[in-house]
């Protein structure tokens, strides 16, 4: 499969010079927000640029939303693929015993070479949105299924307020964007996403690290420190029904609260960029990330029989991850 042979080749991959950091040649950005005669409408474009973020009602039909759904009981029961996929358990499942289905699985990452998952990224009512941001060539970056449990009383199923980009080491920022789509009734008690409007104008990449939190916390769920959060007053909780998505700017200030209920909250998304977006050095806030990010590649690669003596630039990983959803390729896709 194609995400097994990328993965195979990561060794010799991850030894390569870094980067180039240029932009797609003849590449050229509008300064907006949105590309003109997008999909949004007037209004829409005027909350996305205010707020950072559009909600669309029940744009994700019912008929996908199974698809994807009984592709997820497929993968966590081992009965499909699952090679290249990050597969996450949420840090109290993890020191429980071990149960081989659904409920051991809090999120799978890196599902863009899943054709049946994929078909989110490519989903007709989704793209024309996404390309109002990024324009017409289009990769999808980084893909989630996102399952999360309901919290033992530790308080880990919650997310803590954190910024995307942090994440990213492509710009430029306003050509990247998240759609977000709840898989059922999503609401402040199974711990829906909650927002800061108008933060992706306002703040600049923030710096990010592991919240001090009694009961740990899920790896790689960097946060924003206290100092550095807004009033707790200003935040909107996005309670969406089943097929409402979100599209986000991703300095948008978000993250998503406890799970208080008996039942799984399930939700899948994919962060997109313009093609033609160009790979950026690591900013100081990302060293820690890029030290993680270190170590947890050469736990798979020491697993696979592959040397474990390797440096990795985050450029690198996307690289890999990404995926063509429309138009044309550019320097942020893969390169055998």
């Amino acid at each position: 499969m194609a995400s097994k042979r990328r993965l195979d080749v990561v060794a010799g991959h991850l030894r390569r010079d870094q980067l180039s950091v240029q932009p797609t040649a003849g590449a050229v950005f509008p300064t907006s927000y949105c590309m003109p005669d997008g999909a949004f409408t007037p209004d829409e474009i005027d909350q996305y640029v205010r707020n950072g973020f559009v909600v669309k009602r029940g744009l994700v039909d019912r008929a996908s939303i199974r698809q994807y759904c009984e592709r997820f009981r497929q993968i966590c029961a081992g009965e499909v693929e699952s090679s290249g996929m990050t597969i996450m358990r949420d840090v109290a499942i993890a020191k429980s015993e071990f149960v081989a289905d659904q409920k051991a699985i809090t999120k799978i990452q890196d599902f863009a070479f899943d054709e049946v998952l994929f078909e989110y990224c490519s989903h007709p009512a989704i793209l024309p949105y996404v390309q109002a941001v990024t324009g017409p060539d289009v990769m999808a970056m980084h893909t989630m299924l996102i399952n999360k449990p309901p919290d033992p009383g530790t308080k880990s199923s919650r997310h803590p307020l954190h910024q995307d980009l942090h994440y990213f080491p492509f710009r430029p920022a306003n050509r990247v964007v998240c759609s977000w789509t709840a898989m059922e009734h999503v609401h402040r008690d199974n711990g829906c996403l909650v927002v800061h409007p108008g933060s992706h104008a306002t703040n600049p990449l923030l710096p990010h690290d592991y919240p001090v939190w009694k009961n740990g916390v899920n790896k790689l769920y960097h946060g924003i420190p206290a100092e550095c959060l807004p009033p707790a007053k200003e935040l909107v909780y996005l309670e969406m029904q089943e097929g409402d998505t979100v599209f986000f700017h991703p300095l948008l200030i978000h993250g998503s609260g406890t799970n208080r209920t008996q039942g799984f909250r399930k939700a899948i998304s994919c962060h997109y960029a313009s093609s033609h977006c160009h790979y950026v050095q690591p900013a100081p806030s990302q060293s820690k990330l890029l030290e993680e990010v270190n170590d947890l590649v050469k736990v798979r690669m020491k697993k696979r029989g592959n040397s474990s003596d390797v440096s990795v630039q985050l450029a690198d990983l996307w690289q890999l991850k990404g995926r063509l959803v429309a138009g044309s390729e550019g320097c942020l896709s893969y390169r055998p």
